[in-house]
């Protein structure tokens, strides 16, 4: 079952498309985070939808707000991918232990190996305030997040 509004938000340290380790409580008391899980780079929705976010970035740091994408991709996959696709952004990469955070926020499925579209708008004390849960196929509409750190 998904993290629910409400729910304090899971801790996690996971490396970045760079290698460095990002940790979900370093934002703690400093920036909002909105923390979007999705299945693969590369594939068509999911490179979409992330295009979208890099064209909108100011939208989040204008609302103190950090994105953090998750994926079950290796750092590897992700470095090149965000290098193509100019995502100036941290990637996380859930490979290793596979998908232990995706899992932890209810978004992994099992019968496909990877997250579904799981979207979780967090605030400063690291309490999950909005979320929505996609199918694979389903792209999300990033003005939803933008409304929701509205309401923060």
């Amino acid at each position: 079952m998904a993290i629910q509004v409400g729910d304090k938000a899971p801790d996690f340290e996971l490396k970045d498309n760079h290698g460095a380790s990002v940790k979900l409580s370093d934002f703690r008391g400093s920036k909002n985070v909105v923390l979007l899980f999705y299945p693969f780079a590369f594939t068509g929705v999911c490179t979409g939808e992330l295009c979208e976010v890099r064209d909108n970035l100011p939208k989040f740091s204008d609302r103190d707000t950090q994105v953090l994408a998750v994926s079950n991709d290796s750092i590897h996959t992700l470095r090149v991918f965000a290098e193509q696709e100019g995502l100036d952004y941290p990637l996380l990469s859930d490979f290793w232990p596979h998908g232990e955070v995706s899992r932890a926020y209810g978004v992994f499925a099992e019968d496909k190996g990877c997250a579904v579209r799981g979207t979780f708008v967090i605030d400063k004390e690291g309490v999950v305030r909005w979320t929505v849960v996609n199918a694979l196929p389903d792209a999300r509409d990033l003005n939803d997040y933008v409304k929701a750190l509205d309401t923060l």
